[in-house]
């Protein structure tokens, strides 16, 4: 299977654990089915890939001026878009919405610590264990 792909399952699989969560904890998400959580996952998908860089362009003071906690207000509004477009899923009230956020985010952290692979020898996210190939050196003979 294709690295990109898998790896791209893998993150639809851990934000559908992590919704998955947010509707149990009684926090103001409901989610009617399975067809309906795969939706849900999948426009949560588009919409952080797609939507997030734009909402996250336009209001970069806000979010600087609140040391970052303007990003779960958007993940928040990105929630809340989802709910009005899907039915069978929802979210009651913004601060459930936040709720929601707050739990898929900590899924999220948490289980990509234990999915991702080894560190490398610098490291850096994600390397292998083996030794970097030295980069040739260019040398010129005058």
């Amino acid at each position: 299977m294709n690295l990109a792909f898998s790896q791209l399952l893998m993150r639809w699989v851990i934000l559908a654990l992590g919704v998955m969560l947010a509707t149990k904890l009684g926090i103001g998400i409901r989610c009617d089915s399975g067809s309906t959580l795969l939706v849900v996952v999948v426009l949560l998908s588009f919409f952080n890939a797609i939507l997030k860089p734009l909402m996250v362009l336009f209001t970069l003071p806000f979010i600087l001026l609140t040391l970052g906690l303007g990003m779960v207000v958007i993940n928040a509004l990105l929630f809340l878009l989802v709910a009005k477009l899907v039915d069978g899923f929802y979210v009651a009230s913004f601060w459930s919405a936040v709720g929601g956020a707050l739990v898929v985010s900590v899924t999220n952290l948490v289980l990509n610590l234990f999915t991702r692979g080894p560190r490398g020898p610098g490291g850096g996210g994600g390397g292998s264990m083996r030794p970097k190939k030295e980069k040739p050196v260019d040398v010129i003979d005058i």
